[in-house]
């Protein structure tokens, strides 16, 4: 009992003693610089349990400022992308524009004067050579289509390998797209379009054109349209069956780009 007396009593003292520092802190403590001194030491000790949540609200304050700013990037983003799309289908339409003017003034006609049933869709021979100003590797219209290439010339006449040969194989465009890839014929009369990535959203009627591939075939001749999507490859690129413009089962007249442009 004397023990628990003894220690309220030590508690009580303790207690008057901090009290009479308090007010000796505050009161002549001004002069001497102490108070300041204390309100430091305490602001720095009260700082260390403090220093986690300052560091939390700074990241959460970055954070939601780089959310608010991604979203704006991502509006932006958009926009451009929608803009470059309008900016790429007007190049192509005046660039198709070009080309058809182009083609109009400089195209010359030529008869198939043989077609062998061995052969039949891979090439063809026809009345024009180099006499004609026929050189290899110049494209073949049908129609206004492209329908092959020049792939060899006589003094008189000349070959020319069909887009249904399987050994022929041109860089094309997706016109509404923009997607490059391969077409190749598979000798029996098909065109197939090869090594674009599955699911890039190409759909039947889409139109197909020739992309860069050299200084006598310009990119933007029209080939023909999407008709079917394909069982895929197992590399994950899809293969697309092209209906070509110019019917290719028959005809007996075709189209040449002369090297001598008027």
């Amino acid at each position: 009992m004397q023990s628990h007396n003894h220690n309220q009593v030590t508690e009580f003292v303790h207690i008057i003693i901090a009290l009479i520092l308090g007010l000796f802190l505050l009161g002549g403590g001004a002069n001497l610089g102490i108070s300041k001194s204390a309100v430091d030491l305490l602001g720095a000790v009260l700082s260390v349990p403090e220093y986690p949540a300052v560091i939390l609200r700074g990241a959460f304050l970055s954070w939601s400022e780089w959310v608010n700013n991604k979203d704006e990037i991502y509006v932006k983003l958009k926009l451009l992308q929608d803009e470059n799309i309008k900016l790429k289908a007007l190049n192509s339409e005046l660039m198709k524009d070009k080309i058809d003017a182009g083609l109009d003034a400089n195209l010359r006609e030529a008869r198939v004067t043989l077609r062998a049933p061995s052969s039949w869709w891979n090439e063809i021979r026809i009345d024009r050579g180099e006499r004609d100003d026929i050189a290899e590797g110049l494209p073949v219209f049908n129609n206004g289509f492209l329908i092959g290439r020049i792939s060899s010339v006589s003094l008189m006449s000349s070959w020319a390998e069909l887009l249904t040969s399987p050994s022929l194989m041109l860089p094309v465009v997706i016109e509404e797209t923009r997607e490059l890839g391969i077409i190749e014929g598979d000798g029996t009369g098909r065109i197939l379009l090869q090594y674009i990535p599955a699911g890039r959203g190409i759909k039947p009627g889409m139109n197909v054109n020739t992309a860069l591939i050299g200084e006598d075939v310009p990119p933007g001749l029209p080939i023909g349209k999407i008709a079917e999507e394909l069982t895929p490859t197992p590399d994950g690129y899809a293969v697309y069956r092209v209906e070509p413009g110019a019917d290719l089962s028959k005809f007996y007249t075709v189209s040449f780009l002369s090297l001598n442009k008027k």
